[in-house]
């Protein structure tokens, strides 16, 4: 793209080869040309971003979002992460103690978390574990174990909350990259209905979904598996009954259309890291340790662990020096329908 110096030079030499005469600089005339030279040089910033947004490849935002609508897709909005919380009471009681649907839970950083629905202290018993979700969707509520440690209103006879697992699946709304990989796909891979293409595609369109895997033949000739998986890891069975619904109602005929949940393989991890100069250890730990949560995703859906994978992600964490990945020993291999599954996690950090 030319510069506003060159657009305003070409206007002085075509003023100067018409006329015979040069401006000279600071006089009415120059001024004049440059500011012209400027609003030359906008219609080019402006014809390039109109260049950029009519293509995929290179859209941005909302006219990304366009193009995905003309391939039936739309660009999948952010997760709340889920979980559970495990209330307990003061002392034990002949009565019931109820906690409300809705009741907030909040960590130290204040990332709050409600009650998806009533639960229950029974008499005679001190602790109840009731589902929870988090307030705003997002990475944000994807929280360690033991960081849910308060109420904010605390329900009659409750005294304490705690989160006795790590809160998962939360996730940011589809970034540019991502969807626009699903668009060029769509291209590549032109679903006509019956090719393994229309069932991952259908599979896609559910919000819910973040990977799917189709399998040709599972049971001979005129049958296919569609094998999804949500953010949280293998979905629900009644987001599986509303897909089979689904693609029971567009499948060829005579087709044996099965939906079903990925075999999850489970992996792992232990690792040590050694932190930079001046960092905190415990709170490199707790970066590696959610980094590594975070990532261990329905995203998985297929892929091989790769120890070179794990190494990125623990060596990219703010404050990390360097690393020794203990466990796994070697790559993990994952068939098409399989969903690694993060076990046991050890962040051990040494120096």
């Amino acid at each position: 793209m030319k510069t506003i110096e060159e657009i305003y030079r070409e206007l002085l030499d075509c003023f100067g080869e018409r006329t015979g005469l040069e401006p000279r600089e600071g006089c009415d005339l120059s001024a004049r040309m440059y500011t012209l030279a400027a609003q030359i040089y906008a219609l080019y910033v402006q014809a390039d971003w109109v260049k950029r947004q009519a293509f995929p490849q290179t859209a941005q935002g909302e006219y990304l979002d366009y193009h995905a609508q003309l391939r039936g897709l739309e660009r999948k909005p952010p997760v709340a992460a889920t979980g559970i919380v495990r209330f307990t009471a003061g002392d034990v009681s002949d009565s019931s103690r109820e906690i409300p649907l809705g009741t907030v839970c909040m960590t130290t950083g204040l990332v709050r978390f409600e009650t998806t629905q009533p639960g229950v202290i029974g008499a005679g018993a001190i602790e109840a574990d009731v589902p929870v979700r988090a307030l705003e969707a997002g990475t944000g509520g994807n929280v360690s174990a033991g960081t849910i440690v308060s109420m904010a209103v605390a329900p009659m006879g409750v005294a304490s909350c705690v989160n006795p697992e790590p809160c998962i699946g939360g996730a940011d709304g589809e970034e540019d990259d991502t969807l626009r990989e699903r668009v060029l796909e769509s291209f590549k891979r032109l679903p006509n209905g019956a090719n393994a293409a229309f069932y991952q595609q259908g599979a896609l369109s559910f919000e819910q979904v973040a990977a799917a895997a189709v399998i040709p033949r599972p049971r001979g000739i005129g049958s296919v598996d569609v094998v999804p998986a949500i953010l949280a890891g293998p979905p629900s069975q009644g987001l599986l009954q509303e897909m089979q619904v689904y693609f029971e109602q567009r499948r060829e005929i005579a087709v044996d259309v099965k939906v079903r949940a990925p075999e999850t393989v489970t992996v792992n991890v232990s690792v040590q890291v050694e932190p930079q100069e001046k960092q905190n250890g415990a709170q490199v730990r707790e970066r590696v340790e959610e980094t590594i949560r975070n990532r261990f995703n329905g995203r998985l859906l297929g892929r091989r662990v790769l120890l070179a994978w794990l190494g990125s992600l623990i060596y990219n964490c703010e404050g990390v020096a360097n690393y020794a990945i203990t466990a796994p020993a070697a790559d993990v291999a994952v068939a098409e329908d399989q969903l690694p599954v993060l076990g046991t996690l050890k962040v051990e950090v040494t120096g």
